[in-house]
């Protein structure tokens, strides 16, 4: 007998200006390592990471690190591939690193691997960025930085491929009526660790498409935050993961909603499968969005909403959706997270017409992610994603 999805509705808890609340977009932020103390499993942004898989990411006892290898492929007239010196003015703009292991990558980058989209070019090709590990037993740092100057129109592809230990921070600036469609995958070899701290500044009456898809590593965190500059800014955050025995997907957002007549929205969807029943082979998902209007965002419009799908015993997805309101004069604003079991009763309507149970299964998953993935503007990468979801399904028995 199958259980039911559970939705959750988080608490809207409005909160007035001047009183001194201490708001998730206020954390601190620093370009040095010192300026953080180590983070601890107790600690509120690391209560759900595994940290002793972390390979010393997180505390300074990594081994010594190299630049990541980057290729950029794809970039025609009107794009520009370079790289900066790390005190560079135009680094830092979109945000600083918010935690101990982005602040370690940002002073372990030897430079910064900056790709522009000159004003008013409109790209009819993507731009496709691929980042490979270090190798088995190596760690890399990296920092990247995505730019589309005003009016530009662009897709990027940002792929993470290989083996080894990687810490990154990349910054995505989206200036005034520009648009941006880019896709993240974490396509790493089942031993990589991967920390990334993200930033995404959204400029007046800018588009942002932001599709992120983890299939790969052993432990994956991804930390995006979202900015605006000027009204007008839109904001779409789509992912998908899928989890095996024996790894760690995480993903903590923070939309931080300090300029009136703004949008964002957010869909995240995950499937876990383990394949045994000991803490090794566990598989694992931890989901944190948060959500915030400040009392100066008046006409915002906000969703955000997490679906996990647990295909066999084993398999652990904890969603945690954070709305915060500091002013009632918005468009709207909502949460919902969902946690639940592979429902039995799908397959059972399809298995009773004919069709087999591995194609059932098969339809059941695609279905649950098609939100998603059909959103994609890139049909080889809507394809490729599907076929992912389908190795991982035939990989496993159910």
């Amino acid at each position: 007998m199958s259980t039911p999805l559970t939705e959750t509705e988080a608490t809207i808890t409005p909160v007035g200006a001047g009183t001194g609340h201490q708001t998730k977009g206020d954390r601190f932020t620093s370009f040095s390592t010192a300026d953080f103390e180590i983070p601890k499993g107790r600690d509120e942004d690391w209560r759900f990471t595994p940290m002793r898989k972390l390979r010393g990411l997180h505390d300074g006892s990594a081994a010594a690190g190299q630049r990541a290898a980057i290729t950029v492929t794809g970039a025609t007239e009107g794009v520009s591939v370079s790289e900066l010196a790390m005190d560079d003015p135009s680094l830092g703009r979109a945000g600083a690193p918010v935690d101990r292991a982005a602040a370690q990558a940002w002073e372990n980058s030897e430079v910064a691997d900056h790709v522009k989209v000159a004003k008013n070019v409109a790209l009819s090709e993507p731009v496709v960025i691929t980042i490979s590990g270090p190798g088995t037993d190596a760690v890399s740092y990296g920092t990247l930085v995505i730019e589309l100057e005003e009016s530009a129109e662009a897709v990027v592809f940002l792929r993470y491929e290989g083996c080894g230990a990687h810490s990154d921070n990349v910054e995505f600036i989206i200036g005034d009526n520009a648009r941006l469609s880019t896709v993240v995958l974490e396509d790493w070899d089942d031993d990589a660790v991967h920390l990334s701290n993200s930033h995404l500044l959204v400029g007046a009456d800018a588009t942002v498409r932001h599709y992120y898809a983890a299939f790969g590593g052993e432990v994956v965190r991804a930390v995006p935050h979202v900015r605006y500059t000027a009204p007008g800014g839109d904001a779409e955050m789509l992912g998908l993961y899928f989890a095996d025995s024996g790894q760690y997907f995480e993903q903590r957002l923070l939309v931080d909603h300090s300029i009136k007549n703004c949008r964002s929205n957010v869909l995240y969807k995950g499937a876990l499968q383990s394949t045994g029943e000991s803490s090794r082979s566990e598989a694992r998902t931890a989901w944190i969005g948060d959500v915030l209007i400040r009392p100066e965002a008046t006409g915002t419009d906000t969703y955000e909403k997490n679906n996990n799908l647990l295909l066999t015993q084993g398999a652990r997805a904890d969603a945690v959706p954070n709305l915060e309101i500091q002013t009632g004069e918005i468009v709207g604003a909502g949460h919902a997270a969902t946690v639940g079991r592979f429902d039995d009763e799908h397959m059972f309507y399809l298995q009773s017409r004919g069709i087999p149970e591995s194609e059932a299964k098969m339809l059941i998953v695609r279905g649950f992610f098609t939100d998603v993935i059909k959103r994609i503007p890139l049909q080889e990468i809507r394809d490729n994603l599907e076929e992912m979801v389908e190795q991982e399904l035939t990989a496993t028995v159910l």
